[in-house]
């Protein structure tokens, strides 16, 4: 038993094509929202994420800037994931992206990694339209770092809503006060992830498949990322730190 997927997620944005084509077919374009570090060499499609590789992909369509899209091979129970963007531009320096996720899950347990591909795919696309709304031309550093293991997550959740500054049910738009992110406003939320836009960043939380609360920031200038660790630690704390004392 196993689940064929596909999933349709599209916007108009206010970049060219060229810009957008940058951003979904480049390897600094695709780290800039994806999550890991994100590699193209010639027509093979790595990214590293954590301590390891996900499947490579194998560019299946290559047409500047109209139409990019690649797929992993199939592995000997059916798994693969194909991604596909189709750019088309408008008048007035703007452009809709359409895209495409499809691809098989294998198992009778495929329901978990559904459900956690299905939101993560929605924080992606999210971020990938804020990087051509907030940052068009520009490339970010990935910062990926996971924390310890989660045994309650409605309590995680709850956790770093208070560490932020926001309400237990933070909804878009709402404002972010905490040191560790000045000047921040919630972007997007679902019930595995939340997107927070800052000046020079997008700050994004999300649960891991694996069972720890993963930060995925994508930084559009230098900065440390050393205080992410501890700031993910004391969230399973027993003792609960405020988020000044993480300066």
């Amino acid at each position: 038993m196993g689940k064929d997927f596909e999933a349709h997620l599209d916007a108009q944005v206010p970049a060219t094509p060229e810009q957008v084509w940058d951003t979904v077919a480049t390897g600094p374009g695709i780290s800039s929202w994806f999550v890991g570090r994100t590699e193209i060499d010639g027509e093979t499609v790595r990214t590293s994420f954590g301590e390891g590789w996900m499947p490579e992909g194998h560019v299946t369509a290559a047409q500047p800037p109209h139409r990019f899209a690649y797929r992993s091979d199939t592995g000997e129970d059916g798994r693969f994931v194909a991604y596909e963007y189709l750019i088309e531009g408008r008048a007035g320096a703007s452009t809709v992206l359409r895209t495409v996720t499809s691809g098989f899950l294998p198992g009778d347990d495929w329901a978990d990694e559904y459900e956690a591909m299905r939101y993560g795919t929605e924080l992606f696309f999210h971020t990938l339209t804020q990087c051509l709304y907030w940052f068009p031309g520009r490339f970010a550093i990935p910062v990926d770092i996971f924390g310890p293991p989660v045994t309650d997550w409605p309590r995680t959740w709850q956790r770093l809503h208070h560490a932020l500054g926001l309400d237990a049910a933070p909804r878009a738009g709402d404002p972010v006060h905490s040191t560790v992110i000045p000047d921040g406003v919630v972007s997007f939320t679902n019930p595995h992830t939340l997107a927070v836009r800052a000046p020079d960043a997008i700050y994004r939380f999300l649960r891991g498949f694996h069972g720890s609360l993963v930060v995925a920031h994508a930084l559009f200038t230098p900065a440390d990322p050393g205080i992410w660790p501890a700031f993910l630690a004391s969230l399973e704390s027993s003792d609960l730190k405020s988020p000044d004392s993480l300066d």
